[in-house]
């Protein structure tokens, strides 16, 4: 295998073009390049630079084998990998000058990379989060059902929304947006209320991209948690979105937190694949 067996572009329908089928073949464990692409393709983004996303493809045979993307100064997002492939893209990116903050992909395939990148750089890698991948299965109305309805989020609703998605980025370890990262501007929220219609809880989801929607994020401030909403609201959005017509319905959770993990899997979700992140010191 070869450095240029990687193909680079900062063209996103180009990208697109050559990798679509491939990510469409497995929406679920592509999920973040397929809905991060398709926003990208629907802005009509372009190159500014040094802060342009950046994609790239694996070619092998005439197919694509595996693909990436970055959109700094977030980390570099992979499809899985061997450990070839890892060490050669590794090889490929530091060479061309990449500068990279850190990697998320499937476990094996982040640690190769992470090792690599490591290898050739000097730098260090630190695992600063665990994550697992769930698709809705048979889907399961959480009961008894908390006080309150859901309700879909309009414009009046934008400043809440946009403290809450800094909030939640706070709480999972990433920097706030400050209301202008993307979630905020693609995401389609639902709110659960009280009966006297204070919101206490929100669930965010994806436009449907290969038939599958992914649900994030899923947000309650710390002292309105315990009572039920968060699976109320999750369930309310899983279930429009299997209505809307979604084949498939995934999130991801925080492995270190046991209670979303339980509190998905009696919604109906079931794991598929455990992903890391790696920051490089």
């Amino acid at each position: 295998m070869r450095v240029d067996d990687w193909q680079l572009t900062e063209d996103v329908d180009g990208f697109l073009a050559g990798a679509g089928d491939f990510l469409h073949s497995r929406p679920a464990l592509h999920t973040l390049l397929l809905t991060v692409t398709e926003v990208l393709r629907a802005r009509g983004a372009a190159s500014n630079g040094a802060q342009a996303p950046v994609f790239g493809s694996l070619e092998h045979g005439g197919d694509v084998a595996a693909a990436f993307f970055r959109t700094p100064p977030r980390r570099l997002n992979l499809t899985e990998l061997t450990v070839d492939q890892a060490d050669v893209l590794a090889a490929r990116l530091s060479h061309l000058g990449h500068r990279l903050p850190g990697v998320t992909a499937v476990d094996d395939t982040a640690v190769a990379f992470a090792d690599a990148w490591g290898r050739r750089t000097g730098a260090v890698p630190v695992l600063v989060q665990r994550r697992r991948l769930y698709r809705l299965g048979t889907f399961t109305s959480p009961e008894p059902a908390p006080e309150g309805r859901s309700r879909v989020a309009g414009v009046e609703d934008k400043e809440r929304l946009a403290q809450w998605h800094d909030d939640f980025a706070v709480a999972t370890g990433e920097a706030p947006a400050g209301g202008t990262g993307p979630s905020a501007g693609y995401r389609r929220f639902t709110f659960w209320e009280t009966s006297d219609g204070t919101p206490v809880s929100m669930a965010g989801v994806t436009p449907m991209v290969a038939g599958q929607v992914r649900v994030e994020p899923v947000y309650t401030p710390a002292e309105l948690r315990g009572r039920g909403y968060a699976g109320a609201v999750t369930a309310e959005v899983s279930r429009a979105a299997l209505a809307a017509g979604a084949a498939e319905v995934v999130l991801f959770t925080d492995l270190a937190n046991p209670t979303s993990n339980a509190l998905y899997q009696r919604i109906g979700y079931r794991p598929v694949a455990d992903f890391a992140s790696f920051d490089f010191a």
